[in-house]
């Protein structure tokens, strides 16, 4: 099942075809895994024959436009939400109601997971922040899939694990005595590496969401981002920019 449009959840239980097209962003959708064409990095993918193709005919796949929300903060979970293509924002209120930027989901990541795997809430928001192809999985479908494919379990895992570095990982920046410049510096040395964009760092993300990512403030991101466009580290201005030399990057943050 395709769909575009209003993003709400997409209706458990939908067969993909074997039909690929170019979506209305410029990318192209396949409209079920088993002829994606896309980098094989999500845990479903490497399910045996048998397992992926009972996973394949519960999962609908949709695209969602820039700022639309797959669930909310507190909402009981519904499914699990996989990652394609896209990026999207996950956040979180504070007991203070202010909105804060818990992380950015690349491609490959499952939306979701716990809450699902343990019949919960949603602990963060999650809304695309560019355009994004998403498989979608109803809760009771996934979890009797599970129950059913008990060789799912060793890509779950590796899911779980791979939160919980990237949380210690950034923990470890926020907590990082290094400048601010070199704070952004490796952010976006990641950033362009993530998605696969070469030297290109490509994002829609605002200096406050930057800033809540990497511990700093919004003043501070600006900043930042001058200082590394007057040594010509960085050129350009809005949501691209290059990086002209990697080399000479990566020196300045070893500096």
């Amino acid at each position: 099942m395709f769909e575009t449009g209003e993003p709400t959840a997409p209706a458990a239980g939908a067969r993909g075809t074997s039909k690929r097209n170019r979506g209305p962003y410029g990318f192209e959708i396949s409209e079920s895994c088993q002829t994606c064409k896309l980098n094989r990095n999500g845990f479903y993918c490497d399910l045996p024959t048998a397992a992926f193709k009972d996973f394949s005919a519960i999962q609908s796949i949709s695209v969602y436009p820039e700022g639309a929300l797959l669930f909310m903060e507190k909402e009981p979970s519904h499914g699990i939400y996989m990652l394609c293509q896209g990026r999207v924002k996950l956040s979180f209120s504070t007991c203070e109601s202010k909105t804060l930027t818990l992380r950015i989901a690349k491609p490959g990541e499952v939306l979701g997971l716990t809450a699902v795997l343990t019949r919960s809430h949603y602990d963060a928001t999650a809304e695309t922040c560019r355009p994004c192809q998403i498989a979608y999985v109803g809760r009771e479908n996934f979890l009797q899939f599970v129950n059913r494919h008990p060789e799912a379990y060793p890509g779950i895992v590796k899911q779980l694990a791979a939160r919980y570095d990237k949380a210690c990982d950034q923990l470890r920046t926020i907590a990082s005595p290094k400048s601010a410049h070199k704070r952004l510096g490796k952010f976006l040395l990641e950033w362009a590496e993530e998605t696969r964009l070469g030297d290109t760092v490509s994002m829609h993300l605002a200096h406050e969401e930057i800033g809540e990512l990497i511990g700093m403030s919004r003043e501070a991101v600006t900043r930042a981002f001058g200082r590394l466009r007057d040594q010509q580290l960085v050129v350009g201005r809005g949501a691209t920019l290059m990086i002209p030399d990697r080399g000479a990057l990566e020196s300045f943050l070893a500096e």
